[in-house]
Formats: C-alpha cells, sequence, structure tokens
C-alpha cells in the first residue's frame, strides 16, 4: 500500500467515525511495515477542511463562549469548543505526517503517535457531549486552525507554528479552564477535569515533538533557533512577538523551549 495515497484518505474522510476507523487499519498497516512511500507523490491542495461539509462553519466572533461552567449550556459549549481544537489537531498532524517527504522514519511514527492521541482526546470529549445529550457539530466552529495549515505550506514553518505556537499556547489555556471549573466544583466538571488533565500531560509530549523536529532543521540549515522561531511567528502572525505572554513556563520547559525564549515571550528578566 502507498503510505501517502493511503493517508490522503483518511485526512479527506469527512465524517469522524469513518475517519478515525480509517486511520486506525491505516496505523496498524503502518506500525506492521506493510506502506511503502512513493516520492513522486503531490500532496492535495489546502482548500476546504474535511470537516467542511459535515459542521456548521462560522466566522470566529459568531462561534459561541460562555464563562459559565456552572450551567449544562455552558458545559456543552466549552466541551464542542475543546473537542473542535482536538479533531482539527488530528488533520493537523496527518497533514504533518503527510505532506513533508524525504524525513527520517521517525519523523513519520511521530506524528503519526500525536494522530493517535488526538483521536483518543476527541473521543473523550465526544462521550462527554453526549452525556450531555449534545454530539459534535451541535454548535457552529471556525477554521482558524485549518487556516493555520494554509499558511505554513513549509515544514519549517508547519514544525515553528502549529506544535510550538498554537498547540504551545494550549500549555497555558488548559490550567486556566481547570481552574475555573475547580472553581465550580460538581460531578460533572471533575469528568472534564480529569479529561482535561490528560490531554495537557500529552500536549507537552506533542509540542517537545515540534521542538524536536524544528531544531533538527534549523541545525540542518544552520539558522539560529531562536532567532528563526522568532522570524517565521512574526512573519506568520504580525505583532505576536511584540505581545507578553503569560506562560505555563513549567510545561514549556519541558517541551523544549529555551530560557532566552521564554524571558522573550513573557517580558520577564528570568525564566523561573
Amino acid at each position: 500500500m502507498n503510505y501517502y495515497e493511503s493517508l490522503e484518505k483518511v485526512i479527506l474522510t469527512t465524517n469522524p467515525k469513518e475517519k478515525i476507523e480509517l486511520f486506525e487499519k491505516f496505523y496498524k498497516n503502518f506500525k506492521e511495515k506493510k506502506l511503502y512511500f512513493e516520492n513522486t507523490y503531490k500532496p492535495y491542495e489546502l482548500i476546504k477542511p474535511s470537516y467542511n461539509d459535515i459542521l456548521k462553519i462560522v466566522l470566529p466572533k459568531e462561534v459561541k463562549q460562555t464563562k459559565y461552567v456552572n450551567t449544562k449550556e455552558g458545559k456543552k459549549i466549552l466541551l464542542h469548543t475543546i473537542a473542535h481544537i482536538e479533531y482539527s489537531a488530528i488533520d493537523m498532524a496527518l497533514d504533518a505526517a503527510l505532506r513533508f517527504k524525504n524525513m527520517p522514519i521517525s519523523y513519520y511514527e511521530d506524528w503519526l503517535e500525536v494522530a493517535e492521541d488526538e483521536i483518543r482526546h476527541f473521543l473523550m470529549l465526544e462521550k462527554l457531549l453526549i452525556e450531555l445529550d449534545s454530539f459534535f457539530g451541535d454548535l457552529e466552529v471556525h477554521t482558524n486552525l485549518f487556516e493555520a495549515l494554509k499558511k505554513t505550506p513549509d515544514i519549517l514553518s508547519r514544525m515553528a507554528i502549529v506544535p510550538r505556537y498554537l498547540e504551545a499556547n494550549g500549555l497555558e489555556q488548559n490550567p486556566k479552564i481547570m481552574e475555573k471549573l475547580k472553581s465550580n466544583p460538581d460531578e460533572f466538571n471533575e469528568k472534564i477535569i480529569n479529561a482535561l488533565e490528560i490531554i495537557l500531560e500529552e500536549e507537552v509530549e506533542h509540542v517537545s515533538k515540534g521542538d524536536k523536529w524544528f531544531k533538527y532543521l534549523c541545525e540542518k540549515e544552520n539558522f539560529n533557533v531562536e532567532k528563526k522561531y522568532f522570524e517565521i511567528l512574526e512573519n506568520i502572525y504580525p505583532g505576536s512577538t511584540s505581545k507578553k505572554y503569560d506562560l505555563n513556563i513549567e510545561a514549556r520547559k519541558k517541551a523544549g523551549f529555551s530560557c532566552d525564549e521564554l524571558k522573550f515571550l513573557s517580558k520577564k528578566e528570568d525564566c523561573n
């Protein structure tokens, strides 16, 4: 079986259940070394997300948000928002494993493993949505994460932006959500917190994988890692490097960020 053609079918599959089943078959074949890499393959164009025809897509400002996690509606909105992030992250990981050729086999192993994690995260959240008499697709979504793929068609910018910027931002947002849930304790909030704790722990590893491959590529091209990272970040998201970020220092250190990067992002004199 052709690795690239088979993986493209997984990514472009619209129905979440079918996508996950197809991935499981693909991943089994990959681990059993039944796939071959055909380097004449040309990746599909990043025109629209795989969920384009099954979800209600609106502008980011039109997506429902909530401050009230102590109501059923508030929990539903929160879970749907995070489920969409995790579902989008499945395709983001799969695209990283598909679009960029001639990398070490461990690169493809890493991003397929990330995709497997994201699927598990999505299924946990989907299960909680069902417990609230809801479902994935019940609410509107935006395409911000897919737009990030379109903005990063080359592997260096992809590794900088998706894991080292977007996913790394989740290392700060996740604990804040958990604190809000803990301040409104109930049995269901405990279920959400348990899911988020698993996601946070594994997201550190995902950022770490992106960090590893970004540094690998910088070393290959003889780029200064920190200088190149901020150059790409400013190019893709102008003004982002002048912001002051409230960072999860411990998690980012585990993920591979240097002290100098953390000081620059937090606008602090130390990284403790």
